[in-house]
């Protein structure tokens, strides 16, 4: 972030006058983090603004320019001397928390912080980040961590010797459950969700956090030397000049964890010593690199009075700079996909989503929809596929217009709808939205168009179940009974000889959006594909809890027809077991990945297991066998 930083600087100083789209650029950096950037560099006193008419020119404070003098400096003599490493995703977390805090009764990752714990909200930001293997190595009262249900898929090790041991003993004992390279993380940091972010898209494969000086007294201190680490100590006396302040967050290979390992068990005679100084001397012979974060906001809790500093200023203060970050994300989608100004951009609110994160935004006067896809949706959803099935439906008038998407990252933006009314189980049964929801589908179904894939259900149980073990999900009790089962009706299925047409294949009702009372859109096509017309009607049949009465007229409707044929019935029921067994395994994936969805997954698990049993099936598989 750093060189980024001084490259804006640097083109602002050149020529005042460039807006953000021209600084993204000449800079190479995205519009996004271009908005943001200046953003924090505004804040921080080293840039400031001047807006004539709609357009705004940047100037560098005095502050910025000294900040200009030493990154030109440092920057051209890391090009000499800086060795980066490709960059690897980070899937696997260390955090220890080992240590006894007397003042608190409790692991410090413990203490409440709002309406969370310092541990959860950690964890959070980890998946949200897309790491879900989480090691905690424990000490002080390891049994209150492994009572708390939402840690149930964290792997637990345990240092019985916390009490005359430092973190490099805790950090050693993780050695067997590392595989990859990993992020280390302290269980007493409160820190900056970006923080994390930027770090784990830092270039180096070993990278030490710091931040300017806190001033708390109880600072590691750190300089660098030649863009490397070079010495770490709590006593000021030793150091030449200061760089900043390890945080104790980290990102390291796992090469240099093995190094840090080996060298301790073979002749290490301190049992207190601390990870960082074992880092320090590996450092003597692999470059270790650093990212300082300006204007970071965070804080350490191992006392009482430092838990007051944190909960009553700190956390408050970060509060408001992550919802102030997540706005300025937000801006930079639009002004990069709608080539808009920042000051366009007039109101966002969050608007609700089960998995992904959706926001109603007003820009230019129009109201839009922003969709950011949520944590490991990357693993289950081809959006390469969804912008292409997006955009048949909406040219079709099924859903409204698509005005970005990105195929890459799953952002989307498309218009709002007007006098938007979302469906619910309880309106989607009322007779008049029956007839608008089955023209709807009707329209669907007949297009003749075809989708980019086909949805089969039979491979995505395939791909979920090796995504359940990839998590270490647990499967429901009885799942390779009804498995079995399932696999039976598959062979009777498949030799029914359907024809695939285009499909949404999540028909729940609040996909269905109502624009005045002639009209409803159907949205969110991430899981759409060529699939058996009856997939889409069985899911709305379940998604809207439909009693036999509630099925018997919207299959009539749907069909146009006063009597519903065998084989439409067969295979709406064939259809609720698959979907229900397949949305069972998706809830386990996203609950091993941190999601919580109560017992929507075992219920819908326990449904299949009941119409397995249906007296329409039990006729069908006597029928199979003869």
């Amino acid at each position: 972030m750093e060189q980024q930083v001084f490259q804006i600087l640097e083109a602002i100083n050149q020529n005042a006058h460039l807006n953000q789209k021209k600084l993204s650029e000449i800079c190479g950096i995205s519009v996004g983090k271009v908005n943001y950037l200046i953003h924090d560099l505004v804040s921080g006193h080293y840039i400031y603004s001047e807006k004539k008419g709609r357009n705004i020119s940047y100037f560098l404070t005095q502050k910025g320019m000294e900040l200009l003098e030493r990154g030109i400096e440092e920057f051209h003599y890391k090009k000499v001397n800086i060795h980066q490493e490709p960059l690897t995703e980070i899937k696997q977390a260390v955090i220890l928390a080992a240590g006894e805090r007397s003042d608190f009764g409790k692991p410090a990752g413990l203490m409440p912080i709002e309406d969370t714990t310092l541990l959860k909200r950690n964890i959070d930001i980890l998946q949200e980040n897309g790491i879900n293997q989480i090691v905690i190595v424990t000490g002080y009262q390891k049994e209150t961590f492994q009572e708390m249900p939402e840690l149930s898929q964290v792997q637990f090790v345990h240092n019985p010797k916390y009490k005359w041991t430092g973190s490099m003993a805790s950090l050693a004992l993780a050695h067997e459950l590392i595989s990859e390279d990993f992020l280390l993380i302290e269980d007493d940091i409160l820190i900056e969700e970006r923080a994390i972010k930027e770090l784990l898209d830092h270039p180096q494969r070993d990278t030490v956090l710091i931040a300017d000086e806190s001033g708390s007294g109880d600072e590691a201190f750190v300089e660098i030397r030649n863009g490397y680490l070079f010495k770490i100590s709590k006593d000021i006396h030793q150091f030449n000049h200061v760089d900043g302040e390890m945080i104790g967050v980290s990102k390291l290979s796992y090469e240099v964890f093995t190094k840090m390992v080996e060298e301790y068990r073979k002749s290490n005679k301190n049992p207190y010593l601390n990870y960082e100084y074992m880092l320090l001397d590996v450092a003597r012979h692999y470059n270790i690199g650093y990212l300082k974060m300006h204007n970071l906001v965070w804080g350490e809790i191992d006392s009482l009075k430092h838990y007051e500093t944190v909960t009553n200023k700190i956390y408050p203060i970060l509060k408001r700079k992550e919802a102030e970050f997540r706005e300025n994300q937000i801006k930079g989608y639009f002004i990069e996909a709608l080539d808009l100004e920042e000051h366009d951009i007039q109101e966002i609110q969050p608007f609700g989503g089960m998995t992904n994160k959706n926001f109603k935004v007003l820009a230019g006067d129009k109201e839009y929809v922003l969709r950011i896809p949520g944590n490991g949706t990357e693993q289950m959803i081809n959006r390469k596929e969804e912008k292409v099935n997006a955009a048949i439906a909406s040219r079709l008038g099924i859903d409204t217009e698509l005005i970005y998407f990105n195929e890459e990252t799953g952002v989307k933006i498309a218009e709002l709808i007007p006098n938007a009314e979302t469906l619910n189980s309880k309106t989607a049964k009322r007779h008049d939205n029956m007839l608008l929801t089955t023209a709807l589908l009707r329209k669907l179904h007949t297009s003749g168009v075809t989708m980019a894939n086909e949805f089969n259900v039979f491979q995505k149980i395939s791909e979920y179940e090796e995504l359940m073990k990839q998590a270490n999900g647990r499967p429901y009790p009885h799942y390779d009974e009804v498995r079995a089962q399932v696999m039976v009706l598959r062979n009777i299925y498949e030799g029914m000889n359907i024809t695939l047409t285009p499909c949404h294949n999540d028909l729940v009702a609040e996909n269905l959006v109502k624009s005045g009372p002639d009209k409803v859109y159907l949205i969110d096509w991430e899981y759409a594909g060529m699939n058996d017309p009856m997939w889409d009607v069985a899911a709305h049949l379940l998604e809207c809890e439909f009693s036999p009465e509630d099925e018997e007229l919207f299959l009539t409707l749907y069909l146009q027809t006063e009597t519903i044929p065998l084989e439409i019935q067969q295979r709406v029921l064939m259809n609720k077991i698959f979907q229900d067994f397949l949305w069972s395994i998706w809830t386990i994936v996203k609950e091993a990945k941190g999601d919580d969805f109560g017992t929507y997954g075992m219920d819908r698990f326990n449904r299949a297991r009941r119409n397995l049993n249906h007296d329409i099936m039990k006729e069908m598989a006597y029928e199979h066998k003869k």
